[in-house]
């Protein structure tokens, strides 16, 4: 138990630390990059305030999943992990993966279209299957989360 409180602290210290250095590129560094490259290369200019909005969108898909990892290493602390609130917690976090996963779809699709290059493409195709692979995984730890809430329910009810 000892050493599940110490992973829980250190997690939750990097959470916040991942959450800041986020926050720093959605408003910082990322518009500075896109408008530099803009700058840089006129023919890239129009590509400017899609390419911020798409990334901070990302960005903020992390920072929901960020936070619904918060709220369930506050239940797993409390014990109350294998509970409907978790389950709807979870529930966000395949949410925001999915939002970012059809959003990086169609950027695929843009990208592929357009591309004269191999390099991007396969870039992106990491990218696309990495996030599916993340996102399938949670929803079968989802899956087994349900299965584990029941069982606790119907443990409970017989004890």
């Amino acid at each position: 138990m000892m050493i599940e409180r110490r992973a829980i602290s250190a997690l939750r210290v990097f959470l916040v630390v991942l959450f800041c250095v986020l926050l720093v590129f959605q408003f910082l560094s990322l518009p500075g990059t896109f408008r530099y490259m803009a700058e840089q290369n006129p023919n890239d200019a129009p590509l400017r305030w899609p390419a911020t909005i798409i990334a901070g969108f990302w960005v903020l898909c992390v920072q929901v999943v960020i936070v619904a990892t918060w709220q369930l290493l506050t239940r797993v602390k409390r014990d109350s992990i294998f509970s409907e609130s978790s389950l709807r917690w979870v529930d966000v976090i395949v949410g925001a993966i999915g939002a970012g996963w059809l959003v990086l779809v169609a950027v695929d699709i843009v990208v592929l279209t357009q591309a004269d290059d191999p390099g991007m493409p396969m870039l992106l195709l990491l990218l696309t299957t990495g996030a599916t692979v993340f996102g399938l995984l949670v929803v079968v730890l989802r899956a087994l989360l349900r299965q584990a809430t029941a069982l606790r329910t119907d443990l409970d009810s017989v004890i």
